[in-house]
């Protein structure tokens, strides 16, 4: 049987064109087995990684039925800002000159701006949900007149705590006449919630679904985000002449920070998001490859399509909110059977999320320290700082041991008393106080810890010199 081609279908001639300037001649799994029911109108769920060509599997029905009228017809919704960015790249470009605006609506960008956007006319919109109801309650935003909805990584949403506004947006869209969900795995909290809004469903699993684990070293370090930077360094540091090394951060904004901090520090780097235009992106891409930018910063959707064989070195700087983005991420070193070392940064609030990372690929992933200085340096290219954050309970709590029992601290509001009058810090900031009869264990909230660990030290109390230090929980 031939392989089925984009022109079998008989698409608008501007997405066709559009298409043949790709260079794309056959649907993938995805495509093929979504679109067809997808252009007659009839709600789809589609199961299928990131990378398998789902944009166009509902991009192509959503710009087929959308008219270039100036109101919003259609809307997706993605997880993040990055992701809404490219789906609307991609969407522009499917639609050749169809001639349909169409707007990528998400917090960390101007709300003016953005809204005087919505107000000149919009066709197709693709957002976050937060961004949406905002502008929804704003009255720049009428979802009422909307007929298709697309959801685009539907699992990723549901991880971040989207549902509820994704079910807000829903109950305000009486016109909906289609839905479409794409989505890498299907909980069962997504089957149920997505029952209310999905008739008739017609369901496409794509085979295509298994990704290819890199043989290389894994390690991760158990770091707060105060002393990341630090770690960064370390790794850094040990970098020679032939290495590369590729940074994630999950935001642009934490690429910029990042990239910034480590010029300060005499790291010379390339930082590549998805704000940059077209040309600096690939100066910078080009400059990776041929080996003169050593260490680049990214995020997963910028770094999509970076096809590098010398990187030897990657840092999860911050964990993926995707298990998916962590094979891919990894997959950038260890190529052409050179050596490989991934590194992540894990936070108390990462751990959960290494977990899922772990059981989701089955991988063996070592917790190690981060790495001691190479011979010959004897001072850190980045200093280490107490990091507070990270050793305090939900509260912002943390334990401080006192090496004085109760022969020197006799009671709970003596000690309390002391440190509110000496550090000059609020009640409020005094937790739990235990005394044994050898040390005393005192909670403070980390915003007041520092001083009060100095005072403790530097002050007598009750004619005595204590030492005190951060306690392990």
């Amino acid at each position: 049987m031939p392989l089925l081609r984009f022109s079998d279908w008989d698409l608008l001639p501007s997405i066709q064109t559009a298409i043949d300037s790709q260079g794309w001649e056959n649907p993938t799994e995805i495509q093929r087995d979504a679109v067809p029911p997808a252009r007659s109108g009839a709600d789809v769920i589609g199961q299928a990684r990131t990378g398998s060509g789902k944009t166009a599997a509902f991009g192509i029905p959503i710009i087929e039925r959308v008219e270039a009228k100036g109101t919003p017809q259609a809307i997706a919704l993605c997880p993040t800002r990055e992701l809404a960015t490219q789906v609307c790249e991609e969407l522009r470009w499917l639609q050749g000159d169809c001639g349909l605006s169409i707007l990528p609506v998400y917090g960390g960008t101007d709300l003016e701006k953005q809204a005087a956007k919505l107000d000149s006319g919009v066709d197709i919109i693709v957002g976050t949900p937060g961004r949406v109801i905002d502008m929804t309650k704003r009255g720049h935003l009428d979802l009422a007149a909307i007929s298709i909805l697309c959801l685009d990584e539907a699992d990723r949403m549901l991880d971040m705590g989207f549902w509820p506004d994704i079910s807000w947006i829903v109950g305000n869209m009486p016109e909906r006449s289609q839905t479409l969900l794409f989505s890498a795995t299907f909980p069962q909290e997504i089957i149920d919630a997505t029952e209310e809004f999905l008739t008739n469903p017609v369901t496409v699993m794509s085979e295509d679904l298994e990704v290819e684990v890199p043989e290389i070293d894994q390690k991760w370090i158990r770091i707060g985000r105060a002393n990341k930077l630090w770690a960064a360094g370390r790794i850094l540091s040990h970098m020679g002449d032939e290495d590369q090394c590729l940074i994630f951060c999950n935001t642009k904004r934490m690429v910029e920070l990042l990239d910034e901090r480590l010029g300060k520090h005499r790291f010379e780097c390339s930082t590549l998001h998805g704000d940059m235009s077209q040309n600096k992106r690939e100066k910078v891409m080009n400059g990776y490859r041929d080996g003169s930018v050593q260490i680049l910063v990214a995020t997963d959707v910028a770094a999509r399509g970076l096809d590098v064989d010398g990187v030897t070195i990657v840092i999860n700087y911050d964990l993926p909110d995707n298990p998916e983005d962590y094979v891919h991420r990894i997959g950038r070193t260890g190529r052409m059977g050179r050596s490989g070392t991934a590194w992540s940064f894990v936070g108390r609030e990462d751990l959960l999320q290494l977990d899922r990372i772990r059981s989701t690929w089955n991988l063996t992933i070592d917790q190690a320290e981060a790495p001691e200085l190479p011979e010959g340096v004897k001072r850190d290219p980045i200093r280490a700082r107490m990091d507070w954050s990270e050793s305090s309970d939900p509260f912002g709590m943390v334990r401080i041991s006192i090496d004085a029992g109760s022969s020197i601290i006799r009671s709970t509001l003596q000690l309390s008393d002391w440190i509110m009058e000496n550090a000059k810090v609020k009640e409020l900031a005094i937790g739990e106080i235990l005394i044994s009869d050898d040390n005393t264990f005192v909670d403070i909230h980390s915003e007041s810890a520092q001083r009060v660990l100095e005072i403790i030290e530097r002050r007598e109390f009750e004619g005595q010199r204590l030492e005190a230090n951060l306690a392990i929980r």
